[in-house]
């Protein structure tokens, strides 16, 4: 089965810094874009950052320069740094996973197709920002 559990949410002032992992296991490599998604109370799902398995990264516009992505190679582990985190970052945020050939969107990189939809995602990890 497939398992994705977020960790490392919480609660910070803005300014601050967050770091997100994802313990994810029992996928396999046709799942080759992984990411977060975010969802807000009356807003929209977003698209946060993406990776594909061959390290082509994409960020959604409102987190460029202040978060990053990356992911251990050896354990497939995605994570979230977050900084400079203002209050509009505020939400659920998901690891999710799909396979970025069944998405025919524009541009065709990960963290759309993310946006677009998604074949696994975890439970979420609450992120607030005062």
């Amino acid at each position: 089965d497939v398992q994705l559990v977020e960790s490392g949410g919480g609660s910070v002032q803005a300014g601050g810094s967050l770091r997100l992992s994802c313990a994810a296991s029992g996928y396999g490599d046709n799942f080759d874009c992984m990411g977060w998604t975010r969802q807000s109370p009356g807003k929209e799902r977003e698209g946060v950052a993406g990776i594909t398995s061959d390290g082509s990264i994409s960020y959604g516009d409102p987190v460029k320069g202040r978060f990053t992505i990356s992911k251990d190679s050896a354990t497939n582990t995605p994570y979230l740094q977050m900084n400079s985190l203002k209050p509009e970052d505020t939400g659920l945020y998901y690891c999710t996973i799909r396979e970025l050939q069944t998405y025919s969107g524009y541009p065709k990189n990960c963290v759309s197709a993310l946006r677009a939809g998604f074949n696994y995602r975890g439970q979420g990890t609450q992120v607030t920002v005062s």
